[in-house]
């Protein structure tokens, strides 16, 4: 039986359940508040430079990602590139992300080299996580390594993205990050990524070229105002104060809207989707005539950053210049997030300058700011039972936002793996 079906949301998840649900024979209308489809994976044209806003990569284990573009025909954009890895520590750049650099890290010693060696190996062969679920990750990281070397390697990182969270993540999370690109490797000292030809812009226009070709239309800048429902069943949707008439509604934007977009969901649902909390990140782009370094990922532990990390993109897709991607992740509550987008351009240009003292000011050709509210979910001990049903107590209702790819973190192929999940519940 055919249905009519409104999908909010026209980032990656949003984008594969329309076309799953097209592809299955239903009506679908894709409604996207932006004007430009993508969500965080969007592209803008960073003078005369079409990319991401956010930084993205592939991992070896992307399977549902893989499995999508040989459907949409478009496999053959898929790259593969050897990466390296880098660590700042306290005004020094040490190379890292192999055992040989372990073992040359100053800053370490043995036994501490020799546990956090263990932990990474044994995480990539992990494949049961739901005991990681009930524990908390510095406490995990602490029993395999010890607080010095955590202090060292991991302390920053979590006190520079999640700031008053950074005690309470779960174990289940981290875990799954240390496995994901553990496992993208070619060898034991050599990592390998993939990305898209054209960027994640060719996995999107593909997505919604197939979907208008398979019939579907997609509606840019037009933020859905409420869900409209009647003795329990979907009736449909209000767009511009109108209402428009379907059997199915499914959300994929942030949770935190549903309750505005959902009123009628019995507040107990409400606060628990309330309750799901997100990081903001202020993403400085920098386009540089020469490269920083010669690393894809650059972990940061220096007195003088307020930065976790950096990503030197270009290391993992060569373009014309070089592109670093700086980001600041923070809560919205914290003073620094209402800094201006000159005073991070700032930092960025300093932080650079620091990291290659040879980095000049002629060599910064151009510097780029984005702003995203909802870029990091926090994902603590006990996450699984934290989260609502997908499908809500009103027939014919679907929901799930980046939360629900625990215990993986947000990924281009973890939005498809269960954009396919929830076109099969519909």
């Amino acid at each position: 039986m055919q249905k009519k079906i409104a999908v909010v949301g026209a980032g990656p998840m949003g984008l594969a359940v329309a076309y799953h649900l097209l592809k299955a024979g239903h009506q679908v209308d894709l409604f996207e508040a932006d004007k430009v489809a993508g969500g965080m994976s969007a592209t803008f044209d960073f003078d005369g430079l079409q990319i991401e806003r956010y930084y993205h990569f592939i991992c070896k284990e992307d399977l549902a990602l893989f499995e999508l573009l040989k459907e949409l025909k478009i496999i053959h954009k898929l790259k593969w590139q050897e990466t390296k890895m880098g660590f700042f520590y306290d005004g020094h750049l040490y190379e890292w992300g192999n055992p040989l650099a372990l073992l040359r890290f100053p800053k370490l010693g043995l036994i501490a080299k020799l546990r956090y060696g263990l932990m990474a190996y044994l995480a990539t062969k992990r494949r049961k996580w739901l005991d990681l679920d009930k524990k908390d990750a510095l406490s995990w990281i602490i029993t395999w390594v010890g607080r010095d070397a955590y202090n060292v390697l991991w302390k920053k990182l979590f006190e520079l993205k999640f700031y008053q969270y950074s005690s309470s993540l779960s174990a289940a999370w981290i875990w799954s990050r240390i496995r994901r690109v553990g496992n993208s490797r070619k060898s034991m000292m050599t990592e390998s990524l993939g990305y898209l030809e054209g960027g994640s812009d060719t996995l999107i226009n593909s997505l919604v070229n197939s979907i208008e070709d398979l019939g579907g239309r997609v509606h840019l800048g037009c933020p859905v105002e409420q869900v409209m429902v009647s003795e329990g069943k979907v009736e449909g949707i209000r767009v511009n104060g109108q209402k428009q008439d379907y059997n199915n509604v499914v959300s994929t934007i942030p949770a935190v809207f549903i309750p505005r977009l959902m009123p009628f969901l019995p507040q107990k649902l409400l606060d628990k989707f309330e309750r799901l909390v997100n990081i903001p990140v202020v993403c400085v782009i920098v386009k540089l005539k020469n490269k920083m370094t010669d690393n894809f990922w650059l972990n940061i532990n220096d007195e003088t950053m307020d930065i976790p990390g950096m990503v030197e993109y270009t290391n993992l897709n060569a373009l014309d210049c070089h592109i670093v991607y700086v980001p600041y992740y923070m809560p919205e509550d914290n003073p620094k997030f209402n800094d201006s987008d000159e005073c991070f351009k700032e930092k960025a240009r300093r932080y650079i300058k620091s990291i290659n003292p040879e980095i000049l000011d002629d060599d910064v050709i151009s510097i780029h700011v984005s702003r995203y509210r909802f870029a990091q979910p926090v994902c603590g001990p006990e996450f699984l039972a934290q989260l609502p049903s997908i499908s809500l107590p009103v027939e014919g209702l679907f929901a799930a936002d980046t939360s629900y790819y625990y215990p993986e973190d947000r990924g281009i192929s973890e939005s498809v793996g269960l954009a396919k999940k929830i076109a099969d519940m519909v």
